[in-house]
């Protein structure tokens, strides 16, 4: 059962964004300020990493927490509502990152994810990405 018509519906989902979403400009910000030069969604690798840095051979992920359900993280609730479709779409997203990190890792890239809940927690976690960069 939703609670609004299916325009309103329509309408809140479209605007969800799968590129240049906050936590990824975050990131993108944060990288260009120090120095570091990337390319963005390169659709030749696996999963279109958000963040690729060749210089680095490596590949970032800024993962929402809720789309692809960080571990008990408190912002990976899963809806009340048509419980069992959402379970089951959030453990295809898991399969399917977990899949991707794989086929990276095994064309000789190194894979960062790096999550939305550990942005917001301040700049360690940034500092943290530059200290695995190096």
């Amino acid at each position: 059962m939703d609670f609004v018509d299916q325009a309103t519906r329509s309408r809140m989902m479209a605007a969800v964004r799968s590129e240049n979403t906050r936590p990824e400009l975050i990131v993108r910000r944060f990288l260009h300020a120090h120095g570091y030069r990337f390319r963005l969604h390169q659709k030749n690798l696996p999963g279109k990493p958000d963040i690729v840095m060749p210089k680095f051979r490596t590949c970032i992920f800024v993962h929402g927490c809720f789309w692809h359900h960080h571990s008990e993280c408190q912002y990976a609730t899963i809806p009340k509502t048509r419980y069992e479709f959402w379970n089951e779409k959030l453990l295809r997203n898991v399969a399917r990152d977990t899949e991707n990190v794989k086929a990276l890792e095994a064309l000789g890239w190194r894979t960062l994810i790096i999550w939305e809940c550990q942005l917001k927690k301040g700049q360690d976690t940034l500092n943290q990405l530059l200290q695995q960069l190096c």
